[in-house]
Formats: C-alpha cells, sequence, structure tokens
C-alpha cells in the first residue's frame, strides 16, 4: 500500500488547494471571477491527474514496490532536508530584501547542495543569470511587479 501514498497526498493537496480557491478575492472591474479561473484550472487538473495516478498504482497493487526505500537511501535525506530548508529561508527573505537577492542566495544554495562545491563559479553564474533574466521578464517585459 506504500505505492499509494504518493496518489492521495496528492489528491489531498488538490482537494485543499480548490477549497483554498473558493476563499480568492474576486475582481472589481471586468468579470468578477476572473481570478479565479487559472487557480481553479489548476487545481482540478491536479485532482484529476491525482486520481487517473492513483488508479494506475491500485492496478499495480500486487507488484512489489521499492522505490520509497530510495528516499532513506544515499544522499536523498540530506537532498530533501537540505532541499525543505532553503525553501523556508528563501521565503522568509523573500518580502524583506526582494525577489532578485533572495532568489540569488535560494538558487545558490540549491545549486551548491546539488552539485557540490567544485563547480562552484559555475552554480554562481546560473543562479546570478537565471534571476537577473527571471527579473527583468517579469519587471520589464511583463509589468508584473516583484518585492
Amino acid at each position: 500500500m506504500a505505492r499509494l501514498i504518493t496518489p492521495v497526498f496528492f489528491l489531498g493537496v488538490g482537494i485543499v488547494y480548490l477549497i483554498l480557491t473558493s476563499d480568492l478575492t474576486r475582481s472589481r472591474v471586468g468579470d468578477p471571477n476572473g481570478p479565479l479561473y487559472f487557480p481553479l484550472l489548476i487545481g482540478a487538473v491536479l485532482v484529476l491527474f491525482s486520481i487517473i495516478y492513483f488508479v494506475q498504482e491500485w492496478r499495480q497493487r500486487d507488484e512489489k514496490f521499492e522505490e520509497l526505500k530510495v528516499l532513506f537511501t544515499g544522499r536523498a535525506p540530506f537532498l530533501i532536508v537540505s532541499t525543505l530548508v532553503l525553501i523556508f529561508v528563501y521565503t522568509s527573505l523573500f518580502e524583506r530584501i526582494g525577489f532578485l537577492i533572495s532568489t540569488i542566495i535560494f538558487l545558490t544554495g540549491l545549486l551548491f547542495v546539488v552539485n557540490g562545491r567544485k563547480p562552484w563559479i559555475k552554480n554562481i553564474l546560473i543562479a546570478v543569470i537565471f534571476s537577473f533574466i527571471s527579473w527583468y521578464s517579469f519587471s520589464e517585459l511583463l509589468n508584473v511587479s516583484l518585492p
């Protein structure tokens, strides 16, 4: 039954996401439900794919399932915990120091965790270039204000 954990988890996330979508603020201009359409679509697709995934895994429930053990061997636990810590730090810093600096710090840390210290120039360059391209694309090309 371990193979059903992932589809049940994502099905739960999709349902909670759909419920929380109903609390979004309605638009005062144009279609009042306009801000709801895309989040509802994302939630519905997540629920649909989770159900399909669940059915696929249910059909294979009698076969041997070893994928869950991979999460607890080798570097996987370190990568998972480090990524979660970096995401927590990123979300904590995002409003305080802004998108650009916090994204550079997050990506640099993540690349050092994944790639190690040896390609440090490459890690820093990728983090800086990606962050600047993202910032420029949103701020200048799409006129989306970022913190």
